[in-house]
């Protein structure tokens, strides 16, 4: 089966989780992650997930699954060993044309969920198309030795650069040649040694002009900024 490889916008989107275990919890925390608003419908949870309802991060409703209740949800995501409820999740998905995944049963999936690297913005996901899953994780093992934490810092750095850029009115041919020289120097190794007066250097050079005060201090805080980088595997 072929598919085709997109990334969900679900900030604020309705999203269902069937099921209360360890890989419950991992797809809730992992849509939570990703600014979803995630309902449970499970007799029980894990000791991880009562935790999230105390704090108000879900809603859970006490009891099995219901026929027809994934009705207005944006995704539904079923983590359930119980292939009566999985049958029943799919056809209220076919039913009401909702983006369903099935956990460890990719036949009855219309979507399947990548292994994930992720630095801050950055996120990579490896896919064999459900046909091996051992070899996802060995290439997800593979880049989180190559893929350091500069690459979090370099994204939000261009990320903050860009409006300025693009206010200049350049032609758009000429804003991608202006970026692609920042990205395909040094820069990763500059923002590792956190040394803002080479970073601005190396920024300046590149775009050809000096950076205004107010852009070149936003800039600064962001290189110099001290903070946990957290690798976030695929759920």
């Amino acid at each position: 089966m072929k598919y085709y490889s997109v990334c969900l916008q679900i900030q604020g989107r309705p999203c269902l989780v069937v099921g209360g275990g360890k890989v419950a919890e991992r797809k809730v925390r992992g849509l939570l992650a990703s600014g979803g608003t995630v309902t449970v419908v499970s007799p029980g949870l894990t000791p991880g997930l009562l935790r999230l309802e105390a704090e108000g991060a879900i809603t859970w409703a006490s009891r099995c699954y219901q026929p027809g209740e994934a009705e207005g949800f944006f995704l539904v995501m079923t983590a359930t060993d119980d292939p009566a409820v999985q049958d029943q999740v799919c056809a209220d998905g076919d039913r009401y044309n909702l983006l369903v995944n099935v956990a460890d049963v990719p036949e009855k999936c219309n979507f399947i969920l990548p292994a994930l690297v992720r630095r801050g913005p950055v996120s990579i996901a490896i896919s064999t198309s459900g046909k091996s899953p051992a070899l996802a994780k060995k290439l997800r093992r593979e880049l989180e030795a190559a893929v350091g934490t500069e690459y979090e810092l370099v994204a939000e750095l261009l990320g903050a650069l860009r409006p300025h850029v693009l206010q200049w009115g350049l032609p758009q041919a000429d804003n991608e040649i202006l970026f692609n020289r920042l990205v395909e120097g040094k820069l990763l190794t500059l923002v590792l040694e956190r040394d803002w007066l080479k970073v601005q250097h190396y920024l300046e050079k590149g775009l050809g002009r000096a950076l205004p005060s107010d852009v070149a201090e936003k800039l600064k805080k962001l290189v110099q900024a001290e903070r946990p980088i957290v690798n976030e595997v695929g759920f």
